[in-house]
């Protein structure tokens, strides 16, 4: 977990079990080759105690010749302003300091003293709340720069290492209120297990976290994998084939557990069980990757998510927290960041534009911020000289056209006549066979000239305005993004 020549903060509270990790490394650090310091966060909870516990921890690293390194909130205060979990925000607020310490470079990893009791606690809180793996999976030996090392080692057997040194501790009154749920777990659940049940069951809860953070690990990286190949992403947009979200062994070849004498695309109820697992991780890493803030991703929505892709109609959508809207469209699942996802109460504004163009001879640049594009219209001769062609862009005969022409965003009962088609149709329907969504063809770019469309972002040419063997002029359309 540490390296020889690295500094390492020790996360002391003043409690039995960080005060015995402290003396443990004190022990080790010549060994080890490491540097050490003492950290301590003062979270306000418990007034004059709270700030008994700082000067204690103080003493016991000046005792020893140690850095000192000490920071404070009123917690309490933070989560009622913030309407957040007490315990939650504790957290957050003592990690935030220890993630500043090692940012600064004052510390390069932070020891903290979770044991095999926190563990044990741990797997059974997220029981009796609802887990699945990540929960059975508890706490992680090391997260970033923080690691754990005392999480094989019994609670009992650190107060015995510190009574055997004559060390004294500091006691947290609050971890003896039962009101607290892990209190109660800490107090009363896991004594009457061990008394009535299985003497060993910390140690077995604690081999199952083992376990499940293997599973954990491997499950995570082939949904890493499988995402690689078969999420298209664009910005804050991410898009996923629904039969690639519900068989994500099929593509390039990646060889899928199959069962005896059945084909690797065999839709069945138990193909689909073989492989929900990993759809459901999928859903979980796409909404991670993109989601503007936080939020927690419940079982439940990514059960919508997967009830969305397998039955959901097509234009269809749900919010999920973080500020993700997922929407079904056609064959496929569009995941994207939208900044109040779960807040509108009405529809969203369609998006709408009007620019007038004149080219008067001259190249002409329009830029649309509604779209976040730029569309160049370029004048050339015709027949094209040195080797312009019409692979340059949409080609109009600029003889054909009325000036000045309107760049603005297509509107139901617009119609086009593509070049190369008998007659003219409804862009709706020319989209629809294009297969753009609802939400892709929002602010769709067209070009009028005398209220005739001329141009259709993704079509063509109109024929009546398109050049051919009589046009001494063309214009070339091409778009980039600003």
């Amino acid at each position: 977990m540490i390296r020889p020549g690295e500094r390492v903060g020790v996360a002391v509270s003043g409690g039995a079990d960080s005060v015995a990790l402290l003396l443990l490394l004190l022990e080790l650090r010549e060994k080890l080759g490491i540097v050490l310091s003492v950290v301590h966060f003062n979270h306000k909870l418990r007034e004059k105690a709270s700030d008994a516990d700082e000067k204690f921890v103080a003493r016991l690293a000046a005792k020893h010749g140690l850095e000192f390194h000490s920071a404070s909130a009123h917690v309490a205060r933070k989560a009622k302003d913030e309407r957040a979990n007490l315990e939650d925000a504790a957290r957050r607020a003592r990690y935030d300091y220890f993630r500043s310490l090692t940012e600064s470079c004052i510390c390069e990893r932070i020891a903290v003293a979770h044991t095999a009791d926190d563990q044990a606690e741990t797997v059974l809180a997220h029981l009796l709340r609802g887990t699945g793996l990540t929960g059975l999976g508890g706490i992680h030996p090391e997260a970033g720069p923080v690691f754990r090392p005392l999480l094989s080692v019994r609670r009992s057997e650190l107060r015995r290492f510190l009574r055997a040194r004559k060390q004294t501790w500091r006691e947290d009154a609050t971890n003896r209120d039962t009101k607290r749920m892990r209190a109660r777990i800490r107090k009363k659940l896991l004594p009457l297990l061990e008394k009535q049940f299985q003497p060993a069951i910390v140690e077995h809860l604690c081999t199952l976290a083992d376990l499940a953070r293997e599973d954990e690990a491997f499950l995570d990286a082939t949904a890493v994998e499988r995402l690689r190949t078969l999420v298209r992403k664009s910005g804050e947009q991410a898009r996923i084939a629904v039969d690639d979200l519900f068989q994500p062994f099929e593509k390039n070849g990646f060889n899928a557990p199959t069962g005896s004498g059945q084909a690797p695309n065999t839709e069945d109820a138990e193909s689909t069980e073989r492989t929900i697992a990993l759809s459901k991780r999928m859903v979980r890493r796409i909404v991670e990757s993109i989601k503007l803030r936080q939020g927690q991703l419940g079982a439940g929505h990514v059960n919508a998510v997967l009830q969305l892709a397998r039955g959901g109609q097509s234009g269809s959508s749900l919010s999920l927290p973080g500020g993700v809207e997922v929407r079904k469209e056609r064959d496929a699942l569009v995941f994207l960041a939208v900044a109040n996802a779960g807040t509108r109460t009405s529809p969203r504004a369609p998006v709408e534009y009007d620019y007038k163009i004149d080219l008067a001879g001259e190249d002409t640049e329009v830029r649309v911020a509604e779209l976040g594009c730029v569309f160049r219209f370029r004048v050339i001769d015709w027949p094209p000289n040195r080797g312009e062609t019409s692979r340059d862009g949409a080609v109009l005969d600029r003889d054909r056209l009325r000036f000045p022409m309107v760049l603005r965003n297509w509107r139901p009962g617009d119609r086009l006549h593509p070049q190369g088609r008998r007659s003219a149709h409804k862009l709706k329907r020319l989209l629809n066979e294009k297969r753009v969504s609802r939400w892709e063809r929002d602010g769709w770019p067209v070009l009028t000239s005398g209220g005739v469309l001329a141009w259709a972002r993704g079509f063509p040419v109109a024929a009546e305005f398109a050049a051919n063997e009589r046009t001494r002029a063309g214009i070339v359309i091409a778009e980039e993004k600003i």
